[in-house]
C-alpha cells in the first residue's frame, strides 16, 4: 500500500494495473487471463449490483438463475450467434472421467439456454411479457486481458425478455439503455452517450444494439452497457412462440442487455488519479473514515469522538470506519485511504477536539477545511452529495473538452492522433468505410447517438451524403 503507483502521465495502463492491485480491488489469478476479485472490490461491485437491481425490479423484471453449461447444439441453432462466439468459446468434452455425448460450451452468455427454456414457459399472450435477468459469471476466451475491463471470466447481470409485438421488445431495449444510463450518471457519476451500434458492432444475433459509451481518463473509449432488440431471431431458432387473441401461434420478440464487472474499471480509469482511486459516494464501499490522532491516553478523547461521531453517521446511513489502528501512523493512514479512494476522511486529535472541531479532507481535491463537531453528522451526507455532483461535473467537463467534430478525413487523423478522445463526424452508413476507418486510425464506431448528432452532411471519410454523425474513438 506504500508503493506509490505509477503516473498516469508515464504509463497509463500500468497506473491502472497498479491501482487496482494496491487498492486491493483485484489480483491475477493462477489461470491465465482470470482475476481474483478482492473483498474491497468485491464490496464496490455489489454496490453497483445494488444500484442497477433496484432499478431493474422497479421496470418489473425479476432474478433467475440458468445454467453454466449449455449444449453445444444449442449455439448452433442460431447461425449470427455461433459465429460470432465461436472464437471465444470454451467447450467441455470430458466430465466424469467419460467423454460427454454432447460438447458442453461454458456459458458466454444466455441466450440459447433461456431460449430453450422460454419455449416450454410460454404458450400463451396471458405468459407475456416475460421479464427476468440473472447475476452470474460468464467465460469469454481472450487473448489481451485486463484487470476487470477484459477478462476471460467475469461478472455480469444480463437480462432477457420476452413480448408479444416488435414495438414492446423495442420499448424494452430502449428502456434498460436508459436504466444503464440514469445508474452511470447518477451512481457511478460517469457522463455517458447512449446510442445505436453501427451494424458491424452490434451483438451477434441481434437486429439492432444500444450502447452507453464512456470517455476514459485517458481519452479512450470504453463499451459500459449494452441493450439488445433481439427480433425473432432466437425465437424461431428454439421455437418459443405463444398463441394470440385470436388464436394464433405466433413467435415472440426478444430482448437481451448487459452490464459487468467492467463497470468497476470504468469507475477506476474516469475518477481515478495518481494517488489511487477516488470514488463517487454512492458507490465507495466506505464513504467516511474518521482518523483518531494521538496514541494511548492522548488520544482517548478522540478516539470516543469518533465512535460517537461515526454511530450518528451510521444511523445516518453512512458507510463509515473508524481507522484507530496504533500500529499505524496517521500519514500511513492517510495515504492508504487515498489509495483506497474513501470520499471524506474526517481527522480528529487532541487539539481539534479542545477545540470542538474535526478536519475534513475530500479526496476529489484534497481540499481541507476545519467544520465544528457540534451538528456535523448532520452535514455529512449534504456533503458527500456535494462530492457526487463535483466528480460527475468534473468527468463530464473533461469529455465535453476532449470531443471534437470534425468535417474531412485529414482532420480526423490528425486529431485521432493528437489530443485524441472522442470525434464526432458524419459517417455514410457504409460498412466498407468504417472499416477503412478503423484500419487507417485504430478508431471504431462507439456508437450513433440519440441526441444532438442527425442532419445531413457528407461523409467523413468518402464524401459521400450522410444523414446522421457518429461519435468514433480508439477504444478498450
Amino acid at each position: 500500500m506504500s508503493k506509490k503507483v505509477t503516473p498516469r502521465s508515464q504509463d497509463y495502463s500500468r497506473w491502472y494495473t497498479d491501482v487496482v492491485q494496491r487498492a486491493e480491488l483485484a489480483d491475477y489469478a493462477p489461470v491465465k487471463g482470470c482475476m481474483v476479485i478482492r473483498p474491497y472490490g468485491y464490496a464496490l461491485w455489489e454496490n453497483i449490483q445494488a444500484g442497477l437491481d433496484r432499478r431493474f425490479k422497479a421496470t418489473g423484471v425479476q432474478n433467475a438463475y440458468f445454467p453454466l453449461f449449455i449444449p453445444y447444439s444449442f449455439i448452433q441453432k442460431e447461425s449470427e450467434h455461433v459465429e460470432g462466439f465461436a472464437p471465444q468459446l470454451a467447450v467441455v468434452t470430458h466430465g466424469g472421467g467419460e467423454k460427454l455425448e454432447e460438447p458442453l460450451v461454458v456459458r458466454p452468455t444466455s441466450e440459447t439456454v433461456i431460449n430453450s427454456m422460454f419455449s416450454q414457459w410460454i404458450q400463451s399472450y396471458r405468459d407475456l411479457p416475460l421479464l427476468l435477468n440473472q447475476w452470474c459469471n460468464v467465460v469469454r476466451w481472450e487473448m489481451r486481458t485486463r484487470l476487470f475491463l477484459r477478462t476471460t471470466e467475469f461478472l455480469w447481470q444480463e437480462g432477457h425478455t420476452a413480448h408479444a409485438t416488435a414495438e414492446e421488445a423495442e420499448a424494452r431495449a430502449r428502456l434498460m439503455l436508459d436504466v444503464y444510463t440514469d445508474f452511470a450518471v447518477n451512481d457511478a457519476a460517469i457522463p455517458v452517450i447512449p446510442g445505436r451500434k453501427s451494424d458491424s458492432e452490434r451483438f451477434a444475433g441481434a437486429v439492432r444494439s444500444y450502447t452507453i459509451e464512456a470517455m476514459m481518463g485517458d481519452k479512450r473509449a470504453l463499451q459500459a452497457g449494452t441493450s439488445h432488440f433481439l427480433g425473432q431471431n432466437f425465437a424461431k431458432a428454439f421455437g418459443t412462440q405463444y398463441l394470440d387473441q385470436n388464436n394464433q401461434l405466433q413467435y415472440v420478440w426478444q430482448t437481451s442487455w448487459g452490464v459487468s464487472t467492467r463497470m468497476v474499471g470504468a469507475v477506476v480509469m474516469v475518477h481515478g488519479d495518481d494517488q489511487g482511486l477516488i470514488l463517487p459516494p454512492r458507490l465507495a464501499p466506505i464513504q467516511v473514515v474518521i482518523v483518531p490522532i494521538g496514541r494511548s491516553d492522548e488520544g482517548a478523547g478522540a478516539r470516543q469522538a469518533a465512535q460517537a461521531l461515526a454511530d450518528d453517521l451510521r444511523a445516518r446511513g453512512v458507510r463509515v470506519r473508524v481507522d484507530d489502528r496504533e500500529e499505524y501512523s496517521p500519514g500511513w493512514k492517510f495515504n492508504e485511504w487515498e489509495m483506497r479512494g474513501v470520499p471524506l476522511r474526517i481527522e480528529i486529535g487532541p487539539r481539534d477536539l479542545a477545540a470542538g472541531q474535526a478536519v475534513l479532507v475530500r479526496r476529489d481535491s484534497g481540499e481541507k477545511a476545519p467544520a465544528p463537531l457540534a451538528g456535523l453528522g448532520e452535514r455529512v451526507p449534504a456533503l458527500l452529495d456535494d462530492l457526487q455532483r463535483d466528480l460527475l461535473a468534473r468527468a463530464r467537463a473533461f469529455r465535453d473538452a476532449n470531443t471534437h467534430t470534425v468535417a474531412d478525413y485529414a482532420g480526423f487523423q490528425r486529431v485521432i492522433d493528437d489530443p485524441g478522445g472522442f470525434i464526432v463526424a458524419h459517417w455514410c452508413g457504409d460498412a466498407a468505410c468504417e472499416a477503412a476507418i478503423q484500419e487507417d486510425t485504430r478508431a471504431t464506431i462507439r456508437c450513433l447517438p440519440f441526441e444532438g448528432q442527425t442532419g445531413p452532411g457528407l461523409c467523413v471519410r468518402c464524401g459521400r451524403p450522410a444523414a446522421e454523425r457518429a461519435v468514433f474513438a480508439r477504444a478498450y
